[in-house]
């Protein structure tokens, strides 16, 4: 389903579920019988496994040792960071980066739910990070409250912007929602502070069509959306600088973000939120 068609159901937890279910249909879907399992996963063998566990029919299709595991297996710590500055409110074919994001955050932690995996929620806004749901009971109920309530303004710069928390020995997953457009590499400084073998971490950048192709013609006024200052220009003269502009700098995101455990997967704002997180979830299994 298209970011369009979920966000004229103006519910979180029935889009997450819609777009969980067409993932789980695609990828890995399978019912086991007993009481207390909802949704199996595949992971990758690793020495110590049982290898009577391994899924011989779909060694036999790919050429991976890949080893069941149930949702009362997992033992994750997934925490969501979602980028509030008001470039998230940029807008393209009715859907807004800050819509999309929640619809994706949904939709991944309706999968953690179904996992019974550990959650929590941070935000980005205002030169400061903050914990808008920590890890506790009913976290997916509240993470999709917070989700549903949250706006977008103002700027972010990291003076602030550390996890204390993150001093444990547990899997984590720490997924990152944002356009990543930076005034300097404070984004960059970011992840490189919190990367860890432990830690593996997903990168979203939410970016509409024109902000990468930019085919436009004519005179436009253009708005920072989070200084609100504005220039005006006309589309021919500028667009090969800023295409060239837009290249280097993925260029240079793509090499700066070659670390282990690290995934960076630039999405469109016209694509299917499932194509976007089956990329992630696919990259996962390799």
């Amino acid at each position: 389903m298209l970011a369009t068609d979920l966000i004229k159901l103006n519910n979180l937890q029935l889009a997450g579920k819609l777009v969980s279910d067409e993932l789980l249909l695609g990828i890995h879907a399978s019912k086991r019988s007993g009481s207390g399992t909802e949704f199996e996963q595949y992971r990758h063998y690793e020495p110590g496994d049982d290898p009577r566990r391994i899924d011989w029919k779909l060694y036999a299709r790919t050429d991976k040792h890949l080893v069941r595991e149930s949702a009362t297996e997992s033992n994750l710590q997934i925490r969501f960071l979602l980028d509030l500055s008001g470039s998230m409110n940029y807008t393209e074919q009715g859907v807004s980066r800050l819509e999309y994001a929640k619809l994706l955050m949904a939709s991944l932690a309706y999968l953690g739910y179904r996992q019974s995996d550990q959650m929590s929620l941070y935000a980005l806004q205002n030169e400061a990070l903050q914990t808008l749901v920590p890890t506790g009971k009913q976290a997916f109920q509240r993470i999709l409250f917070a989700l549903q309530k949250a706006t977008a303004s103002g700027t972010w710069l990291p003076k602030q912007a550390r996890f204390p928390e993150f001093q444990q020995k547990q899997k984590e997953l720490l997924v990152m929602v944002s356009d990543f457009l930076q005034v300097d590499d404070e984004w960059l400084q970011l992840i490189k502070t919190v990367a860890s073998p432990r830690r593996e971490i997903a990168i979203f950048q939410l970016l509409g069509d024109q902000e990468t192709d930019f085919n436009l013609s004519g005179f436009y006024r253009f708005k920072d959306l989070e200084t609100d200052r504005e220039i005006e220009v006309q589309a021919e003269t500028i667009k090969e600088t800023f295409q060239q502009a837009v290249s280097a700098y993925f260029k240079k995101l793509q090499e700066e973000l070659l670390l282990p455990h690290v995934h960076l997967i630039r999405v469109k704002l016209s694509e299917p939120i499932a194509g976007a997180l089956k990329d992630f979830l696919t990259r996962r299994s390799v």
